[in-house]
Parts: C-alpha cells; sequence; structure tokens
C-alpha cells in the first residue's frame, strides 16, 4: 500500500503546537524514511466545525486527489467531513488518524456533540483503515462505534531519548505543558496549588495560548484572584519544550480527558515523576511506580498528590526512578511510523 500514492491532510497549520501535530510531524517524517513520499495537504482550521465554504472546498481538494490513492486524515477533520467521504470513499483508501472521538473534546454543547457522534460514527465506519494512538480509543472505537478490531492498528507516539532531568530544584518546580483549552484541567489545577500556596513551590504553565484566548484570560485572573500570582508563571508556547522538563521537579497534567497524552511520555522520556488523572489513556500512559493518578476535577485529591510529592523526597525520588526505568520502554518514532505502514497493508486492494 505504501507504493501507492500517499497523502496527509490535516486541518490548519502543520506547525501547530499541539500534541496531535507533533504526532502528525512525525509520522509524516518518518513513513519519509521508509520510503513513501508523503504529499501533504493543508484543510482549513475551522475543523472540526467547517463551514460551507470549508466543506465545498475540501471536496474541491478531495476531488483532486487521484483515484487509488492511500490518504491519512487527521481526525480533527476526518470525523466532521462526512458528505466528502460519502463522495470519495469509493475509489481512495481513506484512513483515519483518530488521537481520541471529536465528541470526548470538553466544552461542548448537547448539540455539538450529538452532531459530532453521528458524522463521525459514519466516517469511522467508512474508513479503509484506523490508526488509534492508544488501547483505550481502540476500546472506545470497537465498543462505542462497532469498528471492527482489524481494522483498527494502534500506533503509540514515539518519544526521542534525552538525559534525565536532575529534579533537586529548590523550591520544587512543577511543571506543565498543555495548550490552554478546557480539557486540559487547568483550571483544577489553579484550585489544587492554592491549598498548598504555603509550601515551597514554582509552577510553569507551559502552552499555547492562542486556542482558546478567553479562557487563557480567565485563567490567568484565577491565578490572581487566588493570590498566585508570584507562584504561578504563564510561559506560553516555546521553542524547546526539552529544556522545559530538563528543569523541572514534578510534572502534573490534570486533563479532564486524554487520548494518550504525549506530554506525559515526554516527561517520563526526561525521568519527571508525574501527578496526573485517572481517565482515559492517562493510565496506561503512567505507570504506578512512575506516578500519582487521580480522578478528574478533584482539586482536593490533586493538592493531597502534589503535597505528598513536594514533601515526601524518599517518594519522588523513588517516583524519579520509576520513570527513568518506564523512559527505556518508550517506543521510537520509527516505530510508530512502521507500525502505521503495516497496518496500511493489511487494507484489501480495490
Amino acid at each position: 500500500m505504501l507504493n501507492s500514492e500517499l497523502y496527509f491532510v490535516f486541518p490548519g497549520n502543520l506547525n501547530t503546537n499541539t500534541g496531535g501535530y507533533h504526532y502528525d510531524r512525525r509520522v509524516i517524517e518518518e513513513l519519509g524514511k521508509l520510503g513513501s513520499s508523503v504529499k501533504i495537504i493543508s484543510l482549513s482550521e475551522e475543523f472540526p466545525f467547517p463551514d460551507e465554504i470549508a466543506l465545498r472546498n475540501t471536496a474541491y481538494i478531495f476531488s483532486s486527489i487521484p483515484d487509488d490513492s492511500v490518504v491519512i486524515v487527521d481526525g480533527l477533520a476526518f470525523g466532521a467531513m462526512k458528505n466528502v467521504i460519502r463522495l470519495h470513499k469509493n475509489r481512495l483508501y481513506l484512513i483515519a488518524l483518530c488521537h481520541h472521538p471529536l465528541a470526548m473534546e470538553t466544552g461542548l454543547n448537547p448539540r455539538e456533540r450529538e452532531s459530532l457522534l453521528q458524522s463521525e460514527n459514519y466516517a469511522l465506519k467508512n474508513a479503509a483503515h484506523v490508526i488509534v494512538t492508544s488501547q483505550n480509543t481502540r476500546k472506545i472505537l470497537i465498543e462505542d462505534f462497532s469498528i471492527s478490531a482489524s481494522q483498527i492498528t494502534v500506533a503509540l507516539p514515539g518519544t526521542d531519548r534525552y538525559p534525565f532531568a536532575k529534579c533537586n530544584g529548590s523550591p520544587t518546580r512543577l511543571l506543565t505543558c498543555a495548550s490552554l483549552t478546557k480539557r486540559k484541567g487547568h483550571d483544577v489545577l489553579i484550585e489544587a496549588l492554592s491549598k498548598i500556596d504555603f509550601l515551597d513551590w514554582q509552577a510553569r504553565f507551559v502552552g499555547d495560548e492562542t486556542l482558546d484566548p478567553a479562557w487563557a484570560c480567565e485563567l490567568k485572573n484565577r491565578a490572581e484572584l487566588r493570590g498566585l500570582s508570584d507562584q504561578i508563571e504563564f510561559v506560553g508556547a516555546v521553542a524547546n519544550i526539552s529544556l522545559e522538563y530538563q528543569n523541572a521537579d514534578i510534572f502534573v497534567l490534570p486533563s479532564k480527558f486524554e487520548g494518550y497524552g504525549m506530554v506525559l511520555s515526554e516527561a517520563i522520556a526526561h525521568g519527571l515523576p508525574i501527578v496526573s488523572t485517572r481517565v482515559g489513556a492517562i493510565p496506561e500512559v503512567v505507570p504506578e511506580s512512575a506516578g500519582i493518578l487521580v480522578d478528574i476535577e478533584d482539586h482536593s485529591a490533586l493538592a493531597a498528590a502534589l503535597k505528598k510529592l513536594i514533601l515526601d523526597n524518599d517518594l519522588r525520588n523513588k517516583m524519579q526512578l520509576g520513570a527513568q526505568k518506564a523512559a527505556l520502554t518508550l517506543p521510537s518514532w520509527g516505530i510508530c511510523a512502521d507500525l502505521i505502514a503495516k497496518g496500511m497493508e493489511t487494507i484489501p486492494k480495490k
């Protein structure tokens, strides 16, 4: 199948600083190393809520793709282009790259959620193959979308190898890396930190503030109202995120859902102890030896876990070693791309 024309389709800017786009960039790069010439196509940034103009442009773009081409479509667009898929499913090999179902995004109203569920259900059922980034997403697609297990390839995100963080900061340096969107739970983290403001810590919130500017502003106001402006720094997006991990002592991500949580595997790759939530694929990514997981939106439990790691040096050192051992088992991006390539080879010829 890799001998066919291979296209990779995504909404907006491929250089967008999120885990999903990072996955796309690295997969494109690694598929190229496997000998495939990957042609990239950018769709409207309005996905997953495209207007009629965006959908007409998308239909036009897909009409220009030659028959029998293999087309990998990022899930931000794939699940929201039902009519385009109906038009082209019989002449193209349409492959869905599903990081997690669109309807599981936080902040949707009931109408938006139902619309996305119906559209994505049709889209996935008419995909030639589906790539997912975790066993948890695979389970959801089988149980909730009735997708055959044989049609799904699990390709866990890869990681690179890094020197381990020293984890010896004073004050204790807390790091969260996530776009400032509601699903990432920064509001819960601010409430948790307000409960332990008497401890000696500094926190850095690293992540894109432009995806939901109103929410980013709300978070900054909350931090100020809780009297945490001197302890929490909103950093924005950074060019070299590895330096953030290298300079941290504890990584925290209070997400309300994660299809995988690439920043967690990056934290493990840097040998950081972790505090996160027991939701989605996070328990797959964070072993008990490397972190503490709490229920979503439970700021009291989150505060207790952070307090425990900040005060208990022996526990923090133990989880630091646990993360370092887990780092040695993480897959590379080459392995990720190889799994995708092998999955595409199983697609029957038209």
